[in-house]
């Protein structure tokens, strides 16, 4: 008979290692999701989708600012599952033509990327992996960091337009509102003020910001900073052809940095939800944290991208792989 001591430890170790097991824990809290899912199937996959995003940024440095507006505006809704690179059709609008989606742009070029893939692996990877990864690589070049996502999703068959203002929270709302939203998605106060850093780079269109502006100016703004808004945005009433914004930070607008902090902190920034981050007591203390360090944000960044990007994907069966991004496969208009 083996000593009582033995015993124990070797059940000890039994019971280690089937906490351990991926499928006893980690299968439920990946949501099926995996590191390297193509490493079989598709070895090049992820490779490919770098060379991607850095041969179009290369072409059209914009195209780094549409992949990251891209995760916030497909995950946030519902799920990770593509659905905001549909097309509409006679029986339903697509989420990249609602209200919400106003200035949304480059979804041709994930299609260029999605057709580099299929020259390689035909029907293998998934049009929501590739708009995360491009995410993760779009962030990187723009100075951020290197965000390790797992991949696995699968497409959605529907656009969700008609859910997109109950889920994708919006710049006017309340800083309440928006930490709820967030929060339902398991985004926490710290990781909600780091995701706005987003805010960084790219810039804000005329038309959600003039009701700063007009009739009267938001003494909440910073008036050395008014003039320059003012030069940008002329008009009340913004034309609808003319493409007319400001940039979200004038020192350094192509770079993923924590000098968003320091501006709204300075009140410079352009959306009501900069100023409520800034002022906000649930927020405040973490802008001042990210301000004051880069590493900081990065960090809290990161993991609140990692969340974003697992926000309930279709994976296994559900849904499919899109031939084409922008279109369903046939025969499924009317599958869930």
């Amino acid at each position: 008979m083996a000593p009582k001591g033995l015993t124990f430890l070797a059940v000890l170790i039994c019971v280690s290692a089937l906490s351990l097991s991926p499928s006893v824990a980690g299968e439920g809290q990946n949501n099926g999701l995996v590191m390297n899912f193509y490493k079989e199937s598709c070895p090049q996959a992820e490779d490919i989708i770098t060379e991607q995003v850095k041969l179009l940024y290369k072409r059209h440095k914009n195209t780094a600012f549409s992949w990251l507006r891209n995760i916030f505006h497909d995950c946030a809704v519902q799920s990770c599952d593509a659905s905001l690179l549909l097309d509409s059709t006679r029986r339903s609008l697509s989420e990249k033509e609602t209200d919400r989606s106003f200035g949304l742009r480059n979804f041709r070029y994930i299609e260029t990327i999605k057709e580099a893939l299929e020259r390689e692996c035909p029907g293998v990877v998934s049009c929501a992996d590739i708009l995360v990864l491009s995410a993760r690589d779009g962030i990187v070049s723009l100075g951020g960091p290197h965000i390790p996502l797992k991949t696995g999703r699968r497409d959605g068959r529907r656009s969700r337009a008609d859910v997109v203002e109950q889920f994708l929270p919006d710049h006017n709302e309340s800083i309440s509102a928006v930490l709820d939203k967030f929060g339902a998605m398991g985004i926490d106060t710290p990781g909600v003020v780091a995701l706005l850093g987003a805010h960084s780079v790219g810039r804000t269109h005329c038309v959600k910001l003039v009701h700063r502006l007009y009739p009267e100016i938001d003494p909440a703004l910073n008036p050395d900073h008014v003039p320059h808004i003012l030069k940008k945005c002329p008009d009340a009433i913004p034309d609808p052809k003319a493409v007319q914004y400001v940039r979200n930070d004038r020192g350094t607008p192509m770079i993923l940095d924590n000098n968003y902090y320091r501006n709204i902190l300075d009140s410079k920034g352009l959306l009501i939800v900069d100023h409520q981050l800034a002022n906000d007591k649930r927020t405040k203390p973490y802008v001042k944290k990210m301000a004051k360090s880069q590493d900081y944000f990065f960090k809290e960044f990161s993991r609140a991208i990692t969340l974003l990007s697992e926000n309930n994907p279709l994976t296994g069966t559900k849904g499919e792989v899109r031939k084409q991004c922008n279109v369903a496969n046939k025969h499924h208009d009317q599958d869930p």
